[in-house]
């Protein structure tokens, strides 16, 4: 199943895409695609609704993120071999974790909004994780099954509030609009091998990014058990698994966004994001 939420921002309602690419209204069977609508058993008894019975939607509504009520939305640095390289940093020995707000989260083709102040907003194309069933202590071995779909994630990034100013990562990262999620969020069963998915990102029509999975230091399972070691994940956290070469940073010399451009990047499999930049 491919699920996503549609309308205006705050007032999205769940939906479906058939297989014709059209979307339709599932407001009669949930009443978003969060919580416990995306533990096994919800999704389990989604997976029995006839797309055809449900209401088609007319029209290009906005469509917001693919997942409501996000409680945690955490992520992943340096996890691509040949991204770590463009950046002159070491391999890490275990996943580096920061966080982004939760107020960051907006739709995939939202505008991006430069922050008061920025002089280095960066891109970064971006595998997400969407959590279905909660635990702790998870085995590497049952992770995958802990995993409601995958989606595109862009973890827009101000650099140097990330790496110059002192302090944690986070500041750098959860800026409003900061968190494009979407559009699709794609149950397990449509995606061959999440580890081998090719992944790109445009600006302005250049190819900055083009990347794959393949490249990960960490893996989904391993990332998804490493967490639960630290923390308790429940149904709807998303996770963001790190980025390929190409961003701002590692161009020669580099290159952040002014306000104006267009975005456009895409996951094999996970559909597209197109969003412009302007400033705030």
């Amino acid at each position: 199943m491919k699920l996503l939420r549609y309308g205006p921002t705050g007032q999205e309602k769940p939906g479906l895409l058939d297989a014709e690419g059209r979307i339709r209204d599932l407001s009669g069977e949930v009443n978003d695609i969060a919580g416990n609508v995306l533990t096994p058993e919800g999704l389990a008894r989604l997976a029995t609704v006839d797309p055809a019975t449900l209401p088609p939607i007319d029209g290009d509504p906005r469509i917001g993120a693919c997942v409501g009520r996000v409680g945690k939305f955490i992520c992943i640095g340096l996890n691509y071999a040949d991204h770590a390289a463009e950046t002159g940093a070491e391999i890490p020995k275990e996943p580096i974790v920061f966080n982004k707000w939760t107020s960051a989260i907006c739709g995939p083709d939202d505008d991006i909004e430069i922050p008061r102040g920025s002089v280095k907003t960066d891109w970064e194309v971006e595998l997400g994780i969407v959590i279905g069933k909660g635990g702790r202590y998870i085995e590497e071995a049952d992770a995958l099954s802990h995993v409601a779909g995958y989606c595109v994630i862009n973890d827009v990034s101000e650099r140097e509030w990330q790496i110059e100013r002192g302090g944690t990562w986070d500041k750098g990262k959860g800026c409003d609009t900061f968190g494009p999620i979407g559009p699709w969020l794609v149950t397990p069963d449509e995606i061959a091998d999440v580890g081998n998915l090719k992944m790109w990102l445009d600006v302005d029509g250049h190819r900055y990014q083009n990347g794959s999975t393949a490249t990960m230091i960490f893996g989904v399972a391993h990332i998804i058990s490493y967490l639960s070691r630290f923390l308790s994940l429940q149904p709807g956290d998303v996770i963001s698994t790190g980025t390929p070469p190409g961003v701002g940073l590692g161009q020669k010399p580099p290159v952040y966004l002014k306000g104006g451009e267009v975005m456009r990047l895409g996951i094999e499999g996970l559909g597209e994001q197109t969003q412009k930049v302007i400033r705030a």
